[in-house]
């Protein structure tokens, strides 16, 4: 399977959508996007009361890396394209 890309830029498709991470000090967010129709298809991130205690930080990345690989497998994802940009 070639990926596909656009200059330099990593592009994802409906079958290896592309990982998006986003970290600041307070939150942490991730998303899985589909370029080729230019919609998000999933998004979990540490924005909410229920995150409070965590943050930023390496037990608020396990855990939403956590949701966004159970919402991924219930839509048959396996592979992804990690953006690190």
């Amino acid at each position: 399977m070639k990926l596909k890309k656009k200059g330099k830029k990593v592009f994802g498709t409906a079958e290896r959508p592309r990982l998006c991470v986003f970290r600041s000090l307070a939150n942490i967010s991730a998303q899985l996007i589909d370029d080729d129709s230019g919609r998000t298809l999933f998004a979990a991130g540490t924005i909410g009361k229920a995150f409070k205690p965590y943050g930023g930080n390496v037990a608020a990345a396990k855990t939403v890396g956590k949701q966004l690989a159970e919402k991924a497998l219930a839509q048959g994802i396996k592979k992804v394209v990690f953006d690190r940009g």
